[in-house]
């Protein structure tokens, strides 16, 4: 492992000389490159200079143990210092294995959500409307920024469907577990006999992807404008304000009527689509490497149930790592980090067994 610390910690060193040249500095694109790759190599770098240290002190305390003519109470304290370095070096080395793992490059990304409702009828529009309030609290517990992109609304305060993006720090590395058939099982308000319905919904993970990466051809799109409405066809406004926009060479359609501008509501339309086909290209490009690839922990098909979500036993299963937690309400109120934590290290147990 020493050999490929080493150069790791010469590109930082490199990369910290770099953000000082006045030419790097005027270069607002590199310089952002440059930044955002320092900070993400700071905490390995740390731990290894942290981990050099302990190799260090094992390799003092061997040598003054090995010299001999120590007094006793030298020569424990001595052997002392040597298990407790030892132990401290494992550790540390771990913790650098895991760091070293190739990193998912979509993982510093903002993301775009889509949940919709699935088998279920109104108890599942019904939960669709749950999902959204739960990351939108997790979202607000990491100060992370939400923005609905669109929605459409049932008359019992549910939705259909609903899209919208989460912007911050690390966003797409926890949220992509979410991606799959979310069940959920409850007794209906309409349920007038107390009876369990089993619901799904659907969420979509999509990275959201920059114009840089993806450039959509405007010749391959077909715009048409109508008017915005509510639940029940109630008019929103009296102008032609939403958007629908048609991505011809897949006819992949994209519908923004949230904001009351036009050019706001197709600037929107046009970030999902730009993720959705990013998206796609992601997938068509992994099928391509390998068929058996695992993007997330389980095969990450968004035809899988991930989740089920028991309220009558008030807890939560994710069927992919064999988790359940008895603390649904809380999980509901976006606290979902245990579940998160729990996938991410999974994956890492993953990435180190194929690393051998």
């Amino acid at each position: 492992m020493l050999d490929k610390l080493l150069p790791v910690e010469r590109r930082y060193d490199e990369i910290s000389q770099l953000l000082m040249d006045p030419k790097v500095i005027s270069d607002n694109l590199r310089y952002r490159d440059l930044m955002k790759e320092y900070k993400n190599l700071g905490p390995l770098v740390e731990k290894i200079r942290t981990y050099h240290k302990i190799l260090d002190t094992l390799e003092e305390a061997r040598l003054l143990l090995e010299g001999g003519g120590l007094d006793k109470e030298f020569r424990e304290m001595l052997q002392e210092e040597l298990i407790t370095s030892k132990d401290e070096a494992e550790k540390l080395s771990e913790e650098i294995r895991i760091l070293l793992l190739p990193k998912d490059p979509n993982d510093d990304k903002n993301v775009i959500v889509e949940i919709r409702g699935g088998a279920g009828g109104e108890e599942a529009a019904l939960f669709v409307n749950s999902l959204f309030r739960m990351y939108t609290m997790y979202a607000e517990s990491r100060r992370w920024k939400v923005e609905v992109l669109g929605a459409n609304p049932t008359e019992l305060g549910g939705y259909k469907e609903v899209s919208f993006s989460v912007s911050g720090e690390g966003a797409y590395s926890r949220l992509k577990f979410e991606s799959g058939v979310h069940r959920v099982q409850r007794v209906p308000e309409t349920e007038t006999q107390g009876r369990i319905h089993t619901s799904t919904v659907t969420v979509a993970v999509l990275p959201e992807a920059d114009e840089v990466e993806l450039e959509i051809d405007p010749t391959e799109l077909k715009i048409d404008t109508f008017r915005a409405s509510g639940a029940g066809g109630q008019h929103v406004n009296k102008t032609e304000s939403a958007i629908r926009i048609t991505h011809l060479p897949t006819g992949m359609v994209v519908e923004c009527q949230d904001e009351r501008s036009q050019g706001r509501n197709k600037e929107k339309a046009m970030t999902v689509l730009r993720s959705r086909l990013y998206d796609r290209m992601l997938a068509e490009h992994d099928a391509a490497i390998a068929a058996d690839r695992k993007s997330q922990v389980g095969t990450g098909d968004r035809s899988e149930r991930i989740r089920t979500y028991n309220f009558p036993q008030g807890r939560v299963s994710d069927h992919r790592i064999g988790l359940t937690i008895y603390s649904l309400n809380d999980f509901m109120n976006g606290d979902m980090d245990e579940i998160i934590d729990a996938l991410i290290t999974a994956r890492q147990a993953e990435l180190l067994a194929a690393q051998g």
